[in-house]
């Protein structure tokens, strides 16, 4: 295990364009991300912030590059393991919280604990543990549309650590809140991650969330240009 949690090298990426050929989203990102600090990454909409995110989590591959995690080449591990990695190291926040509507809001974190091979009972006390962290100790019975719209990201968030990764991406976490929500939920996200000791990486565009983190990173080009004091 290393102090460095993420890195990311040179990463490249383009998509196939119209007549004006490909199109360079990111042209050689580089970041380091460690234990227990928690990142903003910067950039206005369009600018390959999603992108970024998915290759460091596993979702998508780069063109060049190297995905380091916990010291451990990522780069060209087969889709088996790198499923494993995701559903064990890495957890994720997406601006629309994206719970499954059928199951209630304990089961939402209970169920990628059994994919991961925790026995019901264990995952239903963790879940238990998640839910009341965020306040929400009464309300894991409901299904996501019982639920206000802060409500259901925080069970997000809850999904997002039940299996105790050692990384959280977010992209955009608060973006579909009401200012005032946002700032609420995005408290109990931080006053999360202090708790649990992860690493976080977390895209936004609100400038004042991101001043609350350790450090502020711009995505500028399809390059990475730190932002704020460390």
């Amino acid at each position: 295990m290393t102090d460095t949690v993420l890195s990311l090298e040179g990463i490249e990426k383009r998509y196939p364009g119209g007549p004006a050929g490909a199109v360079e989203v990111l042209r050689g990102a580089s970041l380091r991300l460690r234990q227990g600090e928690v990142v903003a990454l910067v950039a206005p909409s369009g600018a390959g912030k999603s992108t970024l995110l998915h290759i460091a989590g596993l979702l998508d591959t780069a063109d060049a590059g190297r995905v380091v995690i916990d010291g451990a080449e990522m780069t060209r591990l087969g889709d088996a393991t790198r499923t494993a990695m995701r559903r064990a190291q890495i957890g994720f926040v997406y601006q629309f919280h994206h719970l499954l509507p059928e199951f209630t809001a304990a089961e939402n974190v209970i169920l990628p604990q059994l994919a991961n091979g925790a026995s019901r009972k264990a995952a239903a006390a963790r879940a238990a543990d998640l839910l009341a962290r965020v306040g929400l100790q009464n309300r894991g019975g409901h299904r996501p549309a019982q639920l206000s719209g802060g409500e259901q990201q925080r069970v997000a968030f809850c999904r997002a650590l039940a299996n105790a990764p050692r990384l959280l991406l977010a992209d955009e976490p608060t973006g579909n809140l009401d200012p005032q929500t946002s700032d609420q939920v995005f408290g109990v996200l931080m006053d999360l991650v202090r708790e649990t000791g992860l690493s976080a990486l977390i895209a936004t565009h609100n400038l004042e969330l991101a001043a609350r983190m350790d450090r502020i990173l711009r995505l500028d080009a399809g390059k990475i240009a730190t932002a704020g004091a460390p």
